[in-house]
């Protein structure tokens, strides 16, 4: 999931280069959202490791 977020990071960042503003802003948002769920599925497979030991 990491990596779907950091290849729409890239999508936007070209985009944005390129002067499609609602593509970047598309794919940034996207990006945002991908990184938030990665980071509370990894935060929530940490406590769950932690406590089945």
């Amino acid at each position: 999931m990491l990596g779907w977020a950091v290849t729409f990071l890239l999508i936007a960042i070209v985009a944005g280069v390129l002067g499609f503003g609602g593509i970047a802003g598309t794919s940034a948002g996207i990006a945002q959202i991908l990184f938030v769920i990665f980071l509370i599925l990894f935060v929530v497979s940490l406590v769950r490791g932690a406590m089945s030991r």
